[in-house]
């Protein structure tokens, strides 16, 4: 399993830790969901032979604290999903919407996402993370989400925690992790090294470039610049993977 699934998971109260335990809201999450918390796992639990209304009522029966005028809220901005329409014939773009307001129904504290948007088109993208940040601004909502495409969430994202075989890479401020680092680029031969900490170094001809942490003064020669955060990860990823 993913490292990013398999944290999810142990937030979720889905499996138990094999060490340690996992807390949510200062309560030890023991093998069931938190009441201030939701989940959306990557595969969406949804029922295909249902409609909308019967999906909305079921998964309303489930839960003790529950508003079905949220759910219709977040649903508003998209008629062609009628209440009769069967879950099975609606667009993957139009499941994750839904499987999203039915999280957003349990009026949570704390959204936790797997791998939202991996399946999703750029616009059905745009549109989940309309709701999602429209949900976030009025009600404060946390959101922990997990994702490959890194580059998508620049904008979205106020906190990075890079998971690689259950090791945390790097873990902060996406702001100041990225104002931390940055992209150099210089001469292979001339004997002068990149300042700072290096993160991940490699050489094309007579160049090297180098994502380097704490930067200090560049010497005669070399260029940086600020890395974007999809580059920082890989990099950090790629550096692991060298190392062992």
């Amino acid at each position: 399993m993913r490292a990013g699934g398999t944290f999810l998971g142990l937030a979720a109260g889905l499996f138990r830790p094999s060490a340690g335990e996992v807390r949510v809201f200062g309560d030890e999450v023991r093998g069931r969901l938190h009441p201030d918390a939701a989940f959306l796992p990557q595969h969406r639990p949804l029922y295909a032979n249902f409609t909308v209304a019967e999906m909305i009522r079921a998964v309303g029966a489930m839960n003790e604290r529950w508003s079905s005028e949220r759910v219709e809220e977040a649903l508003a901005a998209h008629p062609e999903m009628h209440p009769s329409s069967r879950v099975g014939s609606l667009s993957q773009g139009m499941r994750t919407q839904l499987a999203l307001a039915l999280c957003l129904g349990r009026l949570p504290k704390l959204l936790l996402l797997d791998e939202p948007m991996s399946d999703l088109d750029p616009l059905a993208r745009e549109e989940f993370l309309r709701l999602l940040l429209a949900d976030v601004a009025e009600r404060g909502m946390t959101v922990v989400l997990s994702s490959h495409s890194l580059g998508e969430l620049r904008d979205v994202c106020d906190h990075l925690v890079l998971l690689h075989g259950g090791e945390v890479l790097l873990s902060g401020d996406v702001e100041e992790l990225l104002d931390d680092h940055l992209d150099v680029i210089g001469p292979a031969d001339d004997g002068s090294s990149p300042p700072g900490t290096v993160i991940h170094t490699s050489r094309t001809g007579r160049q090297q470039r180098a994502l380097v942490r704490a930067p200090g003064s560049l010497a005669a020669g070399w260029e940086g610049q600020r890395p974007d955060l999809e580059a920082l990860a890989i990099d950090y990823l790629r550096a692991r993977r060298t190392s062992g």
